[in-house]
């Protein structure tokens, strides 16, 4: 069972993130979301820490047609997921130091402070740009 700080990251992270998500075409439920554009499909994972306290944002594009994993296994483009993808991306606030890629909310107290750690996300999700996922990866 989540804890009530996983629980409320989660609040907060469905309500301001995952609205502009869906401004911007991205289908899907907490915490995989997907994208199709002309030639492939953005992805979009939320991945918690299973000890708690933070999370990452896993993004990665895939081939319109969704992928066949190495088994022989086809996931449809309606149910693939950034975690059936080989090469991710994950967000972070600085690119240069790249281990940084952990959203922390450990020290979050109330919905005010689990709300910024979302809203730091948000800021970092240029999907208005429908290039912008595929670009991280040349």
């Amino acid at each position: 069972m989540a804890s009530n700080d996983r629980i409320n990251m989660n609040n907060s992270l469905k309500k301001i993130v995952v609205p502009h998500l869906r401004e911007h075409g991205f289908k899907g439920s907490f915490p995989h979301f997907r994208r199709k554009n002309e030639d492939n499909i953005d992805l979009i994972t939320f991945q918690f820490n299973r000890y708690g306290g933070s999370f990452v944002v896993e993004l990665a594009t895939c081939p319109k047609e969704g992928v066949t994993m190495s088994w022989g296994e086809e996931v449809p483009p309606n149910k693939v997921t950034a975690h059936d993808v080989d090469d991710r991306y994950r967000l972070t606030e600085d690119i240069k130091e790249s281990s940084e890629t952990w959203f922390n909310y450990e020290n979050a107290k109330n919905e005010e402070d689990f709300d910024l750690v979302a809203s730091r996300v948000l800021s970092l999700l240029h999907v208005s740009d429908r290039n912008w996922i595929k670009n991280l990866f040349k």
